[in-house]
């Protein structure tokens, strides 16, 4: 019986096979396929890794069939794994199937040992370049797969350089290196370790490290962080090694096809001479440019170039290339798509559709929700007297304040009392993941564009300064010297990564604003999508703001808000304490003025597109005075009286706002049941609607407005509020005929069963998601995400928070009865979502699959709503 497959040759692979082989491993394969010049290798499976981490073993069949492909390398290559000879070395390399920058492990040199090395180093004639690989190895393997923490490897290396005064490791020579190789063996054995001479056991070893590394505490995080499941794992490719460290006609390096920050069509690409790979990424090295490797090594460089041409055509779109030169010759090790900041994504994505390369749609597609949102973070806007501490490389555009810390353990420490944290280190590592979490941005004393802290920063969408190597930070002493400045934990800081300056303390920012390529995508968008953009708005400022990110009406003003002004509060709060109709009658026509002149300014701004007013909901009590306030001024009264007029006011206020309360106001006396016992309340508003609605008519304005009654869970409360406004309304009008719809918010289970009865009053449903979600569930908002939302979502009870994204499986079931019953009964009903979770990309999707003919979200999540609608019908079309 043959065991299952789990090793494959690159001609055996391709980009289609990257779930099986990785991104790395496919990306390899497809290079080497499209004739691409590629070290020989070969690629373990996903399923190999899945198998290893559910049974503690490699599945039987693996290593024996790596070893067999170990000897198509050989052949290849003319080289011998352990030879004594030609040894063949090999680097070991992680590669999930979606990208995780830096959060996983991989050996570089594997098949060194103290008899290999003389090998190389006779083969070659270059005795320093064999030592320094080897020292290399022993680090990273006691690192990777001993687990010696790295720093102690670093510590010997530093002592010998501060030693010798010397500035770089490539100052080393070989005694140097010789004594630290000793060093490293001694750091070996004072941790109980020892490193394995056989080169398969080394090879072994290093595979099953790069399996653990899928669940390192940074791996797991950046998958939380980016919702990439678990399950996944990580294929493991094993390439044969070229070396950039051979001397200064060798070089590694990190290119992207495009500028990663700006989208501009031109590459974006360091490098370092005489080096490895990890150097770049790790920003132990601040890279060159890679213009300079035109000039030192001009035909490496015409291939990059050559290359990276043909990739991207390929690949249609930007990508991100590791490369190595061995003496001369160029080397490409890995191909995927490059990470970039947020308006660089845009750029390129129209870019790519007006060159013809992708189509308008496929432009849509790459841009995710979270991209687009991040484009519209804020930027610095000096005004002359901000103080500069410190300039860098502007790694990832925006701009953040927050106060510095020096290790990502005391930021997470800190993260629930501090809210906005600059994270400050020499340099990052994936181990600094979780504290990149809890930041608002970065800074970087060293590193390059494609430095860890760099990568990472754009991934997540925060700004970052790297490389800014005047300043001198120490770690261990919590503080940073800036232009003669020490700065401490705790000090604040704006870091701008847009421009790469460090200012002291906060300093002006602005919200950027929608425009060039992301108003074209916006309106390649517009054209794709089926549902409707409305916006939430309960002021006019608010409405004005909807119209200009582009909203196409209102699918919610809360009018409640619009009593809580100082001229209002207190006329509202006489009308809840008068004790007849007619007396309330004449507190509300005092309101009715101020109305009219709200819905004036909300018609006026939305002129020609609908607008929804939400009759008022919240129970009475919210509008008065707190009772423990009520209470002391009574106590307080009763010690000195004076006349006892306001001593008898305030405890009218009190009987008044003691028979209003309620053991639970969220199942209580609001919505439709107050407009129902107190309709004089809804007939003034609806008045007020009217009247504004005739008032921007006469000006010549095109108006829709649209009367929405809450909390609705039976057809009879409907039925009866219709019937008496609309008695209003016809009374308000005259001859003076003014449009209106009139319709329900649906957010009681019982309104979604019974759907097809209230829709025989009704012209349109709007789900109040937030409500509807509380009902479902039988979960207080407020109570729930304060005590133990959080917890369920982080033990797996639910997939995420309801509130911010509709479930699907039992609120969204609800939803989906309502629209086919109301839709039954009334085939021309207008149906939308107004909750919180209407801004929701997730949620999104889901109302245009149910149907549904607009959503609403709050002003600022509009341009980010219109682009995930396009997503959604463009994905329905291809599914």
């Amino acid at each position: 019986m043959t065991s299952e497959k789990y090793v494959y040759l690159y001609n055996e692979g391709g980009k289609g096979s990257v779930d099986l082989l990785g991104g790395k491993g496919a990306g390899l394969a497809e290079m080497s396929n499209i004739g691409l010049s590629v070290p020989p290798g070969f690629t373990i499976t996903t399923d190999a890794c899945r198998d290893y981490l559910k049974n503690g073993e490699f599945p039987k069949g693996m290593l024996e069939q790596a070893f067999e492909a170990l000897k198509t390398l050989e052949v290849k290559t003319g080289k011998a794994f352990g030879g004594k000879e030609n040894p063949l070395l090999v680097s070991v390399r992680s590669g999930a199937p979606i990208s995780m920058p830096g959060m996983m492990d991989t050996v570089l040199n594997v098949g060194l040992n103290s008899e290999t090395v003389s090998a190389i180093a006779n083969l070659t004639g270059n005795r320093r370049f064999a030592l320094d690989s080897y020292r290399r190895l022993l680090q990273m393997f006691g690192n990777i797969v001993t687990g010696i923490p790295r720093e102690e490897f670093e510590k010997e290396l530093e002592r010998i350089k501060s030693r010798l005064g010397l500035n770089s490791d490539t100052d080393l020579n070989e005694t140097n290196l010789s004594e630290l190789i000793e060093k490293y063996k001694a750091v070996y054995e004072k941790n109980g370790a020892s490193f394995p001479e056989d080169p398969r056991k080394q090879l072994s070893m290093a595979i099953e490290a790069v399996f653990n590394s899928w669940n390192s505490e940074r791996a797991k995080v950046y998958r939380q962080i980016n919702h990439i499941p678990d399950e996944m794992g990580t294929a493991v490719s094993i390439v044969s090694m070229v070396f950039g460290n051979m001397g200064n006609d060798s070089a590694t390096g990190v290119a992207f096809t495009r500028d990663v920050n700006t989208g501009e069509k031109r590459m974006f690409a360091e490098y370092l001479g005489n080096a490895q790979g990890e150097d770049v990424v790790a920003g132990i090295r601040t890279p060159k440019h890679i213009d300079v490797l035109r000039t030192d090594l001009p035909e490496a460089y015409s291939e990059l170039v050559r290359s990276a041409g043909i990739l991207e055509n390929h690949y249609k779109d930007m990508v991100d290339i590791e490369f190595t030169i061995e003496k001369g010759k160029f080397y490409l090790l890995q191909v995927r798509k490059g990470k970039r900041s947020a308006q660089a994504a845009i750029k390129i994505a129209v870019d790519l559709a007006n060159e013809g390369i992708i189509s308008r749609k496929e432009a849509v597609m790459m841009i995710t929700p979270e991209t687009f949102r991040a484009t519209l973070y804020p930027l610095v806007k000096p005004e002359g007297n901000e103080t500069i501490i410190a300039e860098g490389l502007a790694a990832s555009p925006g701009a953040a304040t927050g106060k510095l810390f020096f290790s990502s353990q005391r930021a997470i420490e800190l993260s629930k009392s501090e809210k906005a944290i600059i994270l400050i280190r020499p340099e990052t590592t994936a181990d600094d993941v979780r504290g990149m979490t809890v930041s608002v941005g970065f800074l970087t004393q060293k590193g390059g564009m494609t430095s860890h802290a760099a990568v990472v920063a754009r991934a997540m969408g925060k700004p970052a300064v790297v490389g800014a190597e005047e300043i001198r930070v120490d770690p261990s002493a919590g503080s940073v010297i800036m232009r003669g400045r020490t700065l401490h934990e705790g000090d604040l800081v704006t870091v701008d990564g847009t421009t790469g300056k460090v200012y002291l303390g906060k300093v002006p920012t602005v919200e950027a604003s929608l425009q060039g390529e992301g108003e074209i995508l916006l309106s390649w968008a517009d054209s794709f999508r089926k549902l409707g953009i409305r916006a939430n708005a309960n002021t006019p400022a608010e409405a004005i703001l909807a119209r200009k990110n582009g909203a196409e009406g209102i699918g919610l003003a809360r009018t409640e808000r619009m009593f809580l002004g100082d001229d209002r509060i207190a006329i509202m709060r006489s009308m809840i304490m008068s004790e007849s109709s007619d007396a309330r009658r004449s507190f509300l026509n005092r309101l009715l003025p101020m109305q009219v002149s709200d819905f004036t300014e909300f018609f006026n701004t939305m002129e020609g597109f609908p607008v929804i007013i939400r009759l008022l909901d919240p129970p009475l009590h919210e509008f008065l005075p707190d009772k423990e306030e009520t209470l002391r001024k009574i106590f307080a009264l009763q010690k000195d009286p004076g006349d006892g007029k306001e001593l008898r006011d305030a405890e009218k206020l009190m009987s008044v706002i003691r028979s209003l309360e309620e053991f639970n106001p969220m199942l209580g006396f609001r919505g439709c049941r107050l407009g129902i016992l107190y309709p004089e309340i809804y007939e003034m508003q609806v008045r007020a609607i009217i009247s504004a609605a005739k008032a921007v008519k006469r000006t010549g304005k095109s108006i829709l407005p649209e009367i929405m009654i809450p909390l609705v869970g039976h057809e009879n409360e409907l039925r009866l509020l219709r019937e008496r406004l609309e008695k209003v309304i016809d009374d308000e009008m005259g001859d003076d005929r003014v449009e209106y719809k009139f319709g329900t918010m649906i957010e009681i289970p019982r309104a979604c069963v019974t759907a097809d009865a209230i829709a025989k009053y009704s012209d349109f449903f709007s789900f109040g998601t937030n409500d509807l979600t509380q009902m479902t569930f039988g979960y207080s908002r407020d109570d729930a995400e304060g005590k133990f939302l959080a917890k369920y979502v982080e033990l797996g009870v639910l997939e995420g928070d309801p509130f911010e994204t509709v479930d699907e499986n039992g609120v969204g079931q609800l939803m989906k009865m309502a629209v086919e019953k109301g839709k039954k009964t009334n085939s021309g009903l207008e149906i939308g979502i107004c909750g919180e979770q209407g801004g929701d990309p997730q949620t999104i999707s889901f109302c245009h699959s149910i149907g549904l003919d607009y959503v609403s979200s709050s002003p600022f999540r509009i341009p980010v709503a219109k682009l995930s609608a396009a997503r959604a019908a463009i994905a329905d079309e291809v599914s």
